[in-house]
């Protein structure tokens, strides 16, 4: 008998079987007593236990026929009967469960046996309280309440305790992009093995992976020291340049993730970020799933090697993800993760050029121009502008935190790159060499006027005042020698 059947159910059959060839063939008149005895000395397989052997009795078997004999669901009839008081609460009292459940309030990381213990110590103490319980009643009582141990910090914050409160008052349900590279996971794991370092220290690596929603297949898998947004942009724009750009990437809120390198970058190449809710590691459950296949056969190979160098580690780890990640069928997608990706449907995009992606993944700024010297500050680090930007008061910059020496000049309506901008040499400069200025547009158009010509303002004062007919009111006073 089938083991997911429940209890009830499987008296139910366990009775019909026995009694089933006196429903199948009825008995002639006066020979019905003498096949139930023919039953009654049979020995049967217990429908709970079978290594336990059990005999039925006379009367049990009757019992059994006329309840089944005349019934339109034999099975039903054979079923065994609730209780007339089933669903009533009786071995807790008012007061015990109301002290049970103030006592889960309070303590709601306990266990249902701390909670028990506890109960019966207090039970002890007030005898009014009534009798205790068995351990098996309040272990049900505790289910049918949903009173659960939960798992959080012992002294919790405040955002912790909102989303036990959220989970608590919103259902969780599993998801699953319609389209490959519709959206993307990303995340950082901290490995079990350590690595050995140029300098001799032991350090403990972080593994950065990223993974399409649908087919589960990862787009790149890099170890690094350290969880940056540097990092992170060198990582995902490897992903990109593999696979293209996605439409939508889902992240925690990790200071490499909310960056203003990161956020800027995946909204400059037109990306949905997505985050998820504080404290809530499940929404981004594809991943931790993906860590444990990681950890279970990467990580287990790798345990016996010594030294283990970053390197190597990452060598290694291309070749798990090609080589066996990506052909094994997933028990999730009941295929292999490139055969899910293949089948498609997919809504990928192309993805722009290396020094694009490394553009797009910056901070933008912008600063006023030393007329002095042609010069803007970022970063305490002084920038030369090109004389040909000479004009512009305000530049607007674009450069990653990481990386200050590489200060491009954009277009702040366009955003496109217009030069690079070098620090200051200033021993260069003292040579006394000097670029010849590259002219403008305003420079141009005076270098074509005549400087003779006069102002057109100064003709229209003089023109006016000519128009009047009144004499220059002023005295004209010899010039020269004789003058006196």
């Amino acid at each position: 008998m089938k083991k997911n059947v429940v209890p009830k159910q499987r008296w139910a059959r366990f009775r019909l079987q026995v009694i089933g060839p006196l429903l199948a063939s009825p008995a002639a008149s006066g020979e019905l007593q003498g096949k139930i005895r023919e039953l009654s000395e049979r020995v049967y397989r217990h429908p709970l236990l079978p290594e336990k052997s059990i005999r039925l009795g006379f009367s049990t078997l009757e019992r059994w026929y006329y309840q089944a004999k005349d019934a339109a669901d034999p099975i039903a009839a054979l079923s065994r009967k609730a209780r007339s008081d089933a669903g009533c609460q009786i071995a807790l009292s008012e007061a015990l469960l109301s002290a049970l459940e103030v006592q889960y309030a309070r303590y709601p990381r306990w266990t249902v046996q701390l909670h028990y213990d506890n109960l019966a110590a207090e039970v002890a103490q007030k005898p009014q309280m009534g009798a205790l319980p068995s351990y098996q009643s309040v272990l049900r009582r505790m289910r049918e309440k949903g009173w659960q141990k939960r798992r959080e910090p012992a002294n919790p914050t405040e955002g912790q305790r909102r989303a036990v409160r959220r989970r608590e008052s919103r259902e969780i349900r599993g998801y699953e992009a319609s389209h490959v590279h519709a959206l993307w996971h990303l995340d950082f794991h901290q490995g079990s093995l350590k690595v050995l370092d140029e300098e001799g220290g032991w350090q403990t690596p972080l593994v950065c992976a990223v993974l399409d929603d649908r087919s589960r297949l990862c787009c790149h898998l890099q170890w690094y020291l350290a969880e940056s947004a540097q990092n992170l942009a060198h990582a995902l724009t490897q992903a990109m340049l593999k696979r293209g750009l996605p439409r939508a990437l889902m992240t925690d809120n990790g200071s490499a993730m909310l960056a203003e390198e990161t956020r800027e970058g995946l909204a400059r190449l037109g990306v949905s970020h997505d985050t998820t809710l504080p404290y809530s590691p499940y929404m981004n459950g594809k991943q931790e799933v993906f860590w444990a296949q990681l950890e279970g056969r990467l990580m287990e190979l790798l345990r016996g090697v010594s030294p283990l160098r970053l390197e190597f580690l990452n060598r290694t780890t291309q070749a798990w993800v090609e080589q066996d990640y990506h052909r094994r069928t997933h028990s999730e997608i009941g295929c292999a993760p490139i055969e899910r990706l293949l089948a498609g449907p997919e809504v990928s995009r192309s993805a722009p050029d290396m020094d694009s992606l490394n553009l797009a993944f910056t901070r933008q700024v912008t600063r006023t121009q030393r007329k002095s010297d042609a010069t803007v500050t970022v970063e305490g680090v002084r920038f030369e502008v090109p004389s040909r930007f000479r004009h512009l008061p305000r530049l607007t910059l674009r450069h990653a935190g990481w990386d200050v020496s590489r200060m491009v000049l954009v277009d702040p309506d366009s955003c496109n790159p217009l030069a690079r901008l070098l620090p200051q040499d200033k021993e260069k400069n003292a040579s006394g060499q000097r670029r010849t200025l590259e002219p403008v547009a305003a420079q141009s158009a005076q270098a074509n006027a005549s400087p003779e010509e006069m102002p057109a303002l100064l003709r229209k004062w003089l023109a006016d005042y000519a128009a009047t007919g009144l004499p220059p009111a002023y005295l004209a006073v010899k010039e020269g020698p004789d003058e006196r």
